[in-house]
């Protein structure tokens, strides 16, 4: 995992503008607050496929990157499988890095 894109990810938690695991994912997707979702490449075509579909029909950008372990890690955390930021200038600027 690029150290650009864990530094963003901790700044980003650390300023509260990111939410992690399903349920609370899915609450800020329906919401409208998700701004990006990412899914860790080793999740389950299941839930790759609901979070898929789903910010497809809430025209929020999806990717799938890294794995439970990293994701978790750059957060000083457990494994995590989903992760979406809330503010659109995170989002953005890692997106752009993402792709």
């Amino acid at each position: 995992m690029d150290s650009k894109v864990r530094s963003l990810l901790s700044l980003c938690q650390k300023a509260g503008f990111l939410v992690t695991g399903e349920e609370t994912s899915e609450k800020a997707l329906r919401s409208k607050k998700a701004k990006l979702v990412i899914v860790s490449e080793d999740a389950s075509e299941n839930t790759k496929k609901k979070f898929s579909q789903k910010s497809f029909y809430y025209k929020v950008p999806y990717v799938e990157y890294g794995n439970r372990e990293e994701l978790g890690a750059c957060l000083g955390k457990g494994g995590r499988v989903t992760l979406v930021l809330t503010d659109a200038g995170f989002a953005d600027k890692l997106l752009k890095m993402l792709t």
